[in-house]
């Protein structure tokens, strides 16, 4: 599988993050993410999917893979990162869809693994639309650190939903001010998109930070 790496070998801790559904691991979203947080000092690794590398190879557009051959590829990664950096932290996390397998994986990496904790990028509480088809049985019950950043009138779980639901308390929500999925705010807002990729930048930063002192 395809990857990217930035920040410093020697950084504290490593951060891999998988993509979303529909854009790659460069996408604008993924590239900002990845330098703000290199740029605090993280190491962050980003890969793909295997349908989304076929993607890339033909440039013909194909659903995602099914969830267990993502969470397997998810898992290939955290072994790589594992037998070439024994012994230093590891987080998981992603956009949308990847931090979705993340989630539903850290548990288990994080007794398996010593993965210290998750990062959801926008996160997929439930297709657009449809409120009632809830991705959330396995956030209620996490026993592993987790952050979940999220656009506040994001289509896939805004702020007035997602403040209801039952929650793991080791789980942890900030809000992008007037933030779609990608924390892109509204024109009325004031906010500009850049301004939200940073917020995101800094709550992540914060994030890491804590639970490497932990």
């Amino acid at each position: 599988m395809l990857r990217l790496i930035d920040g410093a070998e020697d950084a504290p801790a490593t951060v891999l993050l998988a993509h979303g559904a529909g854009a790659p691991m460069d996408s604008p979203f993924m590239a900002a993410m990845a330098a703000g947080l290199a740029e605090q000092g993280w190491r962050l690794v980003r890969f793909e999917f295997p349908y989304m590398a076929r993607m890339r190879a033909t440039g013909r557009r194909q659903g995602p893979d099914r969830l267990p051959l993502l969470q397997e590829a998810f898992r290939q990664q955290v072994q790589l990162e594992k037998a070439t950096r024994p012994g230093r932290p590891l987080l998981i996390g992603g956009k949308s869809m990847g931090g979705r397998v993340a989630s539903l994986l850290v548990d288990g990496l994080a007794s398996s693994d010593g993965v210290r904790g998750c990062l959801g990028l926008g996160y997929p509480f439930h297709p657009p639309g449809k409120p009632l088809q809830l991705r959330t049985e396995h956030l209620a019950c996490l026993q592993t650190p987790t952050l979940i950043l999220q656009g506040e009138r994001d289509s896939f779980g805004k702020r007035e939903e997602v403040e209801s639901y039952a929650l793991s308390p080791q789980l942890q929500l900030r809000w992008l001010p007037s933030g779609d999925h990608s924390f892109k705010p509204t024109k009325s807002s004031g906010r500009s998109e850049a301004e939200n990729w940073a917020l995101a930048v800094d709550y992540s930063d914060r994030f890491l930070r804590e639970l490497l002192e932990c």
